[in-house]
């Protein structure tokens, strides 16, 4: 009987790694001979990325069980009520420096007649599986992605599922000149039919240009994986975007650290910064900000004007919906900190004389 247990076990075993390798939606994990080009990297270590400081991450067996029971309680607030109201957006690529905001992550930034899309999370729900469940607040858009213009590039901060989405590369990857990742994320790009060609990877601190524009990949103190076996096999990070006129800070995914200082120190002031708030909790507070966090890094980074991303599209935590954006606005107040709130879609001009404030989340 043992023999019959131990023999059903192993081929379940067999079926789920064949599974992870042929369904795409898992990407791949850097080769052997990928890993090893990674190992140069001095954020590599013991054969997969760390970061800069200690980053506690308990997923111990009392606290997954306390997770999955607040998941599984009711909360009104968790999702809002209706589809919140979406702008259409802009698309216009000029010398003006604008960008807009799509939900969670996603964002396009236009500077200096270029295009770059960052974390294009365009899909239903952040999921290998994407169908099931409860997905996007909105439903839907604001927009047609047959409707977006050529993009220069898209920029990614990670390879989680809600920041590189699957099916929203396949529709757009053929509109996009370069895709500019954290050294690793290639081999997902890869595996989807991207041409090598067309990927940059990036370590932190480095700095190039691309089509006039100079652009350095800096740190995040967060984490990568997108299965079972690829924890830490590829890197995360921030991103500054410096134009002729225009500086902008993208944070991507990350806890409050020291990087952020040392980012400003670096590369601040920012004429915008666009900064991770929401799907945050104690029992994961070394990756994700608190919102009164989320000013302090915009402060850190020497920012002048913040608009609080990693919000208003998904529930990835057990806050409600709209507490982080309120948090945020609060602490921007009480330290003097100027703060946007646009609508998903919204077009805004960076050097503006005035911005969107209205609380179109209550």
């Amino acid at each position: 009987m043992l023999l019959i247990w131990i023999g059903i076990i192993v081929v379940l075993a067999g079926v789920v790694v064949l599974f992870m390798n042929v369904y795409p939606h898992f990407g791949r994990k850097p080769s052997k001979a990928k890993a090893k080009d990674l190992s140069r990297s001095v954020q590599y270590v013991n054969g997969k990325f760390e970061n800069a400081v200690p980053t506690m991450m308990d997923m111990g067996f009392k606290t997954t069980v306390s997770i999955l029971r607040d998941f599984i309680k009711s909360s009104p607030n968790r999702r809002p009520s209706s589809p919140p109201v979406m702008d259409v957006p802009s698309f216009s690529k000029d010398k003006e420096t604008k960008v807009t905001w799509f939900g969670h992550s996603a964002s396009l930034v236009t500077m200096d007649g270029k295009s770059l899309l960052l974390d294009p999370m365009f899909g239903k729900a952040p999921s290998p599986f994407p169908w099931f469940g409860k997905g996007r607040y909105s439903g839907g858009l604001p927009f047609e992605i047959a409707e977006l213009p050529e993009i220069d590039a898209v920029l990614l901060s990670h390879d989680h599922y809600d920041h590189l989405d699957y099916g929203t590369i396949m529709k757009i990857k053929d509109k996009v000149g370069k895709f500019i990742v954290p050294l690793g994320v290639s081999s997902h790009l890869i595996r989807w039919g991207i041409q090598p060609g067309k990927i940059e990877e990036h370590d932190w601190w480095d700095e190039f240009t691309f089509e006039g524009l100079t652009l350095a990949c800096t740190p995040a103190t967060h984490f990568s994986g997108r299965s079972l076996t690829d924890r830490g096999a590829t890197l995360w990070c921030s991103w500054v975007i410096a134009g002729v006129n225009s500086k902008i800070f993208f944070s991507g995914d990350s806890g409050y650290a020291p990087h952020f200082k040392a980012i400003g120190q670096k590369y601040g002031p920012f004429d915008l910064t666009l900064m991770e708030c929401g799907q945050y909790d104690d029992r994961w507070s070394d990756i994700h900000m608190m919102p009164e966090e989320t000013v302090q890094a915009h402060i850190d980074v020497k920012g002048k004007l913040m608009i609080p991303i990693h919000w208003g599209a998904f529930t990835l935590a057990v806050h409600d919906w709209n507490d982080s954006v309120s948090r945020a606005v609060r602490a921007a107040y009480a330290n003097e900190v100027a703060i946007a709130t646009p609508r998903m879609g919204q077009t805004i001009h960076v050097h503006a004389a005035e911005y969107p404030q209205a609380p179109w989340w209550s």
